[in-house]
């Protein structure tokens, strides 16, 4: 393991609660399948949540080439993909693909994850085909998605549309035998603090952040988070191709 993975495990419990509950999710779903599994990471650019995951990962992003993303950090460029290969211990390859033209072969990886992405995507049945396909028997899709019961309004420019927790069910179910969608991660005060970026020069905002998103953890691990349509950020789906 690399020493940028060492310090990113140890800085885990600060990290902001979706990236924890993706990790999460992303462990079990390893050890579910002896922890030799083959993960495609869509559209996270440096992957961060299969760090110390067990899982051997390809990540698959789009080149980062409009105005657009260059301003929302989007896709990836050269040096994204330079950082990923020389910080990272279990990453094989980084493949520049739209996945709704997916080249990753049928029945060929484990896992796939997307964490925020599915919002961006044009043709969204498309990409949830394409992820089913290239899933082995047995596999798994772990997403998240803003839960548009809560956020109605779409103000991210490069944001296609926020599903309602049942219109994401639906669009899982046309392609997976299993499919279970939760609401996760409350908002308030503590998440806006946990959202403020880190930064050696900023030491009091870095501090504040890093508390927020304690205290943000905390509150999403409430049992009556996952079911609660008002209030909570993101939809967390799971679904299996069994």
């Amino acid at each position: 393991m690399k020493s940028f993975e060492l310090v990113y495990l140890v800085m885990e419990p600060f990290l902001l609660p979706l990236h924890r509950e993706m990790r999460s999710r992303i462990r079990a779903a390893v050890r579910e399948r002896r922890g030799n599994a083959l993960l495609l990471d869509v559209g996270c650019r440096k992957s961060h949540y299969t760090i110390g995951t067990g899982a051997r990962v390809i990540v698959s992003d789009l080149p980062r080439t409009s105005d657009l993303q260059h301003a929302l950090h989007l896709g990836a460029d050269a040096g994204v993909i330079a950082a990923v290969r020389r910080r990272r211990s279990n990453v094989l390859g980084y493949v520049l693909n739209d996945l709704t033209e997916s080249c990753f072969r049928d029945n060929s990886v484990d896992v796939v994850v997307a964490v925020e992405v599915l919002e961006h995507v044009d043709d969204d049945e498309k990409f949830v085909a394409e992820v089913a396909k290239a899933l082995r028997q047995g596999g798994c899709f772990l997403m998240s998605t803003p839960n548009g019961d809560e956020l109605t309004r779409v103000t991210n420019p490069d944001h296609r549309r926020h599903y309602k927790k049942r219109e994401l069910e639906a669009l899982l179910e046309k392609h997976f035998d299993f499919v279970r969608v939760e609401y996760g991660i409350v908002g308030g005060k503590s998440r806006m603090l946990g959202l403020r970026s880190w930064s050696v020069r900023h030491p009091l905002q870095t501090l504040l952040s890093m508390g927020g998103n304690v205290v943000n953890g905390f509150l999403s691990r409430r049992a009556d988070v996952a079911s609660r349509a008002q209030g909570t950020q993101h939809l967390l789906a799971t679904a299996l191709r069994l």
